[in-house]
């Protein structure tokens, strides 16, 4: 029995996974060396950052936009009720839990939006972990990683969907290489159909997994796919990304549009309390907006615009995508509930 303040060695700390032959003592001590970037603490995040705090990772930074609320308590499992009561940032909660479940490692909470105005949070890390809701910063992170040469991987959960990939600059091929262009119209988020905790949590397990093989110098055995599984139905699917498309126009053309800020929506204060987003292209049917959106609040459309009033926010939305959001005059509560609702 390890007696009270007692440091706990790291034989003792890490001795099953290092037992492990793949990691091995060699690959635990690169791993205690390591620093990754965690973007995004919500439900596969949350997961990603205890499994990663656990196996010893060095140095966790973790950026996050969001705080805490209760509907969050059923999937994130770093949160408890009064970080919830207390609508505590995510990213500052998460750093205050981990540091009780190993407190050797460093954690550094960025309550940030990720931008290319702060992608500098992504600089000098081994390893980049996409935990976002959104294609948006996925595509930021691509650009980054890949103008960087910094490995990054793909993780997405909603309902029982679950998909995740690598991506390793130069080798395989690029997250714009599989998805050229975002998705269009709109699409399913968790605040609209839902998740299982267990689908998030697959997906971080899948995601931590493929990170330990590239901390531990175990690289050649990372997957080459895009995996997706459905936990609910049990149809899976995985698509070869050994190699990069050879007309793809970040990795190979070397073009990076969304982190020299082009592609993403323009977000402007628009009068006294509210912000507007202007989104590109991005075309609404209001009758499944509507449908989708009536389970969490008041909903009213026209041909022009729809109208949806949750607690203290109203959000007007145009045919295009472009919205209206009164309530607030912060870009990142606006940019928040727009993924949240419509999904970005």
């Amino acid at each position: 029995m390890t007696p009270k303040n007692e440091p706990f060695t790291f034989e003792d700390r890490y001795s099953r996974q290092a037992l492990f032959a793949p990691i091995g003592p060699e690959g635990q001590k690169l791993i205690r060396q390591a620093k990754v970037a965690v973007v995004g603490c919500g439900a596969i995040g949350a997961s990603v950052c205890t499994l990663l705090a656990r196996a010893g990772v060095n140095i966790l930074r973790i950026i996050d936009r969001d705080y805490v609320e209760p509907s969050n308590l059923q999937r994130q499992l770093l949160f408890d009720e009064e970080d919830a009561r207390q609508s505590f940032p995510k990213a500052e909660a998460a750093a205050r839990k981990i540091a009780a479940i190993n407190s050797e490692i460093a954690v550094d909470p960025y309550v940030k939006d990720l931008t290319p105005q702060t992608v500098y949070l992504l600089e000098e890390v081994n390893l980049i972990l996409d935990c976002t809701d959104n294609f948006e910063t996925r595509y930021l992170i691509n650009d980054f990683a890949v103008k960087s040469g910094i490995p990054w991987i793909y993780a997405a959960a909603v309902g029982s969907y679950a998909a995740t990939m690598n991506v390793l600059p130069g080798q395989t091929a690029c997250l714009a290489c599989i998805f050229p262009e975002p998705p269009r119209g709109t699409f399913a988020t968790c605040e609209t159909a839902g998740i299982l905790n267990s689908t998030a949590n697959f997906v971080a397990s899948l995601q931590v997994t493929e990170a330990l093989k590239l901390l531990a110098g175990a690289r050649d055995a990372m997957r080459r796919s895009l995996l997706s599984f459905d936990l609910w139905s049990n149809e899976r699917s995985a698509i070869s990304t050994d190699k990069p498309l050879f007309d793809c126009s970040v990795c190979v053309g070397r073009r990076f549009d969304y982190l020299e800020g082009k592609s993403r929506p323009q977000i402007t204060l628009c009068g006294r309390n509210s912000v507007q987003i202007h989104e590109r292209e991005r075309p609404v049917d209001f009758s499944e907006m509507s449908s989708r959106l009536s389970a969490h609040g008041q909903v009213r459309y026209n041909e022009m615009v729809l109208k949806f009033w949750r607690e203290a926010y109203e959000m007007t939305l145009f045919r295009d995508g472009r919205a209206i959001i009164k309530g607030t005059t912060d870009p990142m509560v606006a940019r928040s509930l727009y993924a949240k609702f419509v999904g970005s």
